[in-house]
């Protein structure tokens, strides 16, 4: 079940709502519906929700106590190992057997029968939360959560459980201990809600048909200019999928008093690949950059040592997106660039016009994004050919065979909600901030209930609907 379904807008939200409202005691509620959701999508690995949930609640009970000492670190340790056990098992052994089982053969040894191990639904977000959880008691940034019923809603959350963002205790410990519903945190959170569900209908699911049907072009029928639009759809598709479904989460969780940290920060108008990641999935980049990097040795150990943490950084962040070379060239692609912008190529930006900062991230990220969609290297290989006009000739499809009216009209509206309109227009027209406050919320909320319709009419419809990070 996801957000953006029929099952979850028309009966489990609307129940939830209503029982989080009349009954007072609002972890209970929020963790029994969170655990129904996580079985509604997932029931086989439900146990393995509550194992989780378990381990991590005890770990940090010991953690509390003896952290001081080698017996801490010791216990920490093992805290870590126990969560990436599970999503290495479950994330990588297929892939990891897929790779041996050539050097079996060569060696002349039995295969490795394959596993067919699904992923659990949200594991990497909150095995990824369940470690920043141990590690900020080890370093005594918070304390043990002895309730675990409070642990339990921490770790299970409904809105952050199945893609993020990924919160840490710190940011929400207080609202789970006492929070307040109010009219305007609902109003507020009923908006962002309404505008990240529309992202996800209106523009990435349209768009996803497009780059779908460009990516599944046999190799001879591709050209170079449906290979640059089939990219660019994709990239679209993509943020705001992703963008979509984190902030229908943040939208959620202010509807129920809680505070999430934001996770996009309009990473497409990013003028550089270091500024793009710090817009782009932020609670994850500084999940790697405070429980990793940093211990690394960051930027305090000499700078052939900050170049290999950040490529190492930047291969484990491929691999955590996805079992597959993909993703991990994909991840090396970022952190090569990453690290030339810190050899001297960002201070050679830096002189440069705007625009073509802009342009040259742009570009960069166009590029990594064909690797991270591809089906396989080869097919990376294939698109990346046609787009650069090396591709094969043969019986090309003209653009609007894929492309659209609403397929022009969605990629518009990507193109134009990747800026900050509100700062824009702010900047453009000083007017609208003087004596015209009433008439903008006005629109706004005429904007709001449009927005509602017209994705609560696609997602009627039956449209294509698919979540890119389900299964991440």
């Amino acid at each position: 079940m996801v957000f953006s379904s029929i099952s979850f807008l028309f009966y489990f939200l609307p129940a939830f709502l209503l029982c989080y409202w009349l009954i007072p005691a609002k972890n209970a509620t929020l963790l029994v519906f969170s655990l129904a959701f996580y079985v509604w999508g997932e029931p086989r690995y439900f146990p393995l929700l509550l194992l989780s949930i378990a381990m991590n609640w005890g770990m940090g009970l010991l953690l509390g106590r003896w952290r001081a000492g080698a017996k801490g670190g010791v216990l920490l340790v093992f805290g870590i190992l126990g969560n990436l056990a599970a999503i290495g098992f479950y994330k990588y052994a297929n892939f990891l057997f897929e790779q041996l089982n050539p050097l079996f053969a060569t060696l002349g040894l039995s295969p490795m029968p394959s596993l067919e191990v699904a992923l659990p639904l949200g594991i990497s977000f909150y095995t990824f939360q369940a470690i920043s959880y141990l590690v900020d008691i080890y370093r005594r940034d918070i304390k043990a959560e002895r309730n675990v019923l409070t642990m339990a809603t921490y770790i299970a959350m409904f809105p952050h459980l199945i893609a993020g963002p990924i919160v840490r205790y710190s940011e929400i410990a207080a609202e789970l201990a006492s929070r307040r519903v109010t009219l305007s945190g609902v109003a507020a959170g009923i908006r962002v809600f309404a505008f990240g569900l529309a992202q996800k209908v209106i523009i990435a699911n349209e768009l996803g048909l497009a780059a779908d049907s460009v990516f599944a072009l046999p190799t001879e029928q591709l050209s170079a200019s449906m290979a640059w639009m089939g990219a660019t759809a994709y990239s679209l598709q993509l943020f705001f999928d992703f963008s979509g479904y984190s902030t229908m989460a943040i939208g959620l969780a202010r509807v129920i008093g809680i505070t999430f940290p934001q996770n996009f920060n309009y990473p497409y108008i990013a003028q550089s690949v270091t500024d793009f990641w710090r817009r782009w999935h932020m609670s994850l980049s500084r999940w790697f950059r405070d429980y990793l990097y940093i211990p690394l040795g960051g930027n305090r150990q000499g700078k052939l040592r900050m170049y290999l943490s950040l490529t190492l950084v930047f291969l484990l962040c491929g691999l955590w997106h996805g079992a597959a070379w993909t993703f991990v060239l994909w991840g090396l692609y970022h952190g090569l660039f990453l690290v030339i912008e810190r050899l001297g190529l960002g201070r050679v930006l830096a002189r440069q016009w705007r625009p073509l900062r802009h342009g040259y991230a742009l570009l960069v990220c166009l590029i990594g994004w064909v690797f991270f969609r591809a089906d396989g290297v080869s097919q990376a290989v294939h698109f990346l050919q046609a787009m650069a006009g090396f591709g094969q000739s043969g019986n090309h499809p003209p653009i609007g065979s894929v492309f659209t009216p609403m397929t022009w009209l969605s990629l518009g509206l990507g193109v134009l909600f990747s800026m900050p309109l509100r700062s824009i227009l702010g900047s453009a027209w000083p007017l609208a901030k003087i004596g015209r406050a009433p008439l903008w919320h006005v629109v706004e909320s005429g904007g709001v209930v449009v927005m509602i319709f017209c994705s609560v009419a696609s997602v009627a419809s039956g449209s294509y609907n698919p979540f890119i990070y389900y299964r991440f």
